[in-house]
C-alpha cells in the first residue's frame, strides 16, 4: 500500500468533502452545528489559503483518504491555532494514518508560530479523542473562539 502525505490540492476538494460527510453518516453524528453543514467543507483548498493555516492530506493509491489541519479560527488568541477537519475514511483507519496526520499538524502548528492548539469534537469520535489525549491535549470546560460548531461538546487544548 502506497501512502502519501501532502498539503491540500484543488483536486482534493470533492473527495475530502464526500469522505468527511460519510464519516458523519457512519457514526450517526449530528449534521447541524458541525463541519457537515459548514460551507467551507466543499472548498477546503480555498479555505486553507488563509494565512497561518495548513491542511495535510493522506492519499492511498492517489485517492484522498484522510485529512487534518491547523487554522486560525476567529475569536482565538493570535498564538492559538485550531486543529480542524481531522477525518479518516473507514478504509484508512488502523494503519497509523490518523496518528501521522495529527503529528504533522502539531508540528506545523509550531512552525506557524502557535503556542497552543485548540480543538472541538464529539464524544462519539472516541478513537480520535483517545489520540488527542495521548498527544497531550487536555479537556476544557467550555469552548474557545467562534468556530460556529455548536453541536461539538468536547473541547481540548494542547500547549506546544
Amino acid at each position: 500500500m502506497n501512502i502519501n502525505y501532502t498539503t491540500i490540492k484543488p483536486n482534493h476538494n470533492k473527495d475530502l468533502a464526500t469522505m468527511i460527510r460519510n464519516v458523519f453518516y457512519e457514526f450517526d453524528a449530528p449534521k447541524e452545528g458541525t463541519v457537515y453543514t459548514d460551507t467551507s467543507t466543499d472548498a477546503l483548498f480555498e479555505l486553507f489559503k488563509t494565512k497561518k493555516s495548513i491542511m495535510w492530506v493522506a492519499e492511498v493509491n492517489n485517492i484522498a483518504v484522510g485529512c487534518c489541519g491547523i487554522f486560525p479560527t476567529e475569536g482565538l488568541d493570535n498564538d492559538c491555532g485550531e486543529l480542524v477537519k481531522f477525518y479518516l475514511s473507514d478504509k484508512a483507519r488502523g494503519l497509523g494514518i490518523g496518528k501521522e496526520l495529527l503529528l504533522k499538524s502539531i508540528k506545523s502548528a509550531k512552525e506557524l508560530g502557535y503556542n497552543t492548539i485548540y480543538l472541538e469534537s464529539l464524544p462519539l469520535f472516541k478513537k480520535a479523542i483517545q489520540m488527542y489525549e495521548e498527544a497531550g491535549f487536555e479537556y476544557l470546560s467550555s469552548p474557545l473562539g467562534n468556530s460556529g460548531h455548536s453541536s461539538c461538546d468536547v473541547w481540548m487544548l494542547k500547549k506546544l
